[in-house]
């Protein structure tokens, strides 16, 4: 017979396995496409079933595997993922490590004449307008390009989804631009005149994380026409 101490914490870890599951008992396992998880719901079924544990953090494993469905389930619980039977972290400290979801940002328009689902910008860290590191993503939807501008420091820039096509210039030739997929990198050089965006028929908009030191102070080469610009 398990300590009421383990017997407990066996309950636990029993709760955490359907829940892991999506099941209200284990009996729902053998529905389950994962065999291991599965075989391990089973055994810790029989384990509750044939010690009369009732309803249990921390199992202690030395004196669950003494018993004899503890010798079978032993290396089955050493091979469930980690965060199955370890105790929820705490939360970290906002003053050390600072996180931001996806979920959490607030896309706006990346320029104030932008045709909406044309280019939108998120401000991650920092401000373009105040000295210092930045970090924002920048979002540009299928069929739309920047017009060619500058900016007075460098721009390092970093593809986190979909296909961004870019190139530099005075002259606006989007058939120009090159293709940068997800994991690409482009350095925007300071004073530099350079345009981007997707191109029309792009099956997904391309977010772009940016970094570098502010104030950019953005400058369109020629003023008199659209910043954002249909291709």
């Amino acid at each position: 017979m398990l300590t009421p101490p383990t017997a407990q914490k066996l309950e636990h870890l029993t709760r955490t396995l359907t829940s892991a599951l999506g099941i209200s008992s284990l009996r729902g396992a053998k529905r389950r496409s994962n065999p291991g998880l599965a075989a391990a719901a089973g055994l810790l079924r029989s384990a509750r079933n044939d010690e009369g544990i009732p309803d249990i953090a921390n199992l202690d494993l030395a004196d669950f595997a003494a018993t004899r469905r503890g010798l079978l389930l032993a290396p089955l619980l050493a091979a469930l993922p980690a965060a199955l039977i370890t105790t929820p972290a705490h939360a970290i400290d906002p003053a050390q490590t600072q996180v931001q979801l996806p979920d959490q940002y607030v896309w706006k328009p990346a320029l104030p004449s932008a045709p909406p689902q044309s280019a939108e910008t998120v401000a991650v860290f920092g401000a373009t307008d105040k000295p210092g590191p930045y970090v924002v993503l920048i979002k540009w939807y299928p069929g739309f390009m920047s017009a060619p501008h500058t900016y007075v420091t460098d721009r390092l820039c970093f593809v986190i989804s979909g296909t961004w096509w870019v190139n530099s210039g005075e002259a606006f030739e989007p058939e120009a631009t090159v293709p940068v997929p997800a994991g690409g990198f482009v350095r925007r050089v300071a004073h530099t005149p350079h345009y981007d965006g997707v191109k029309k028929g792009g099956k997904e908009p391309a977010v772009i994380g940016i970094f570098g030191e502010a104030p950019i102070l953005f400058k369109a080469t020629d003023p008199s026409k659209p910043l954002v610009r249909g291709v």
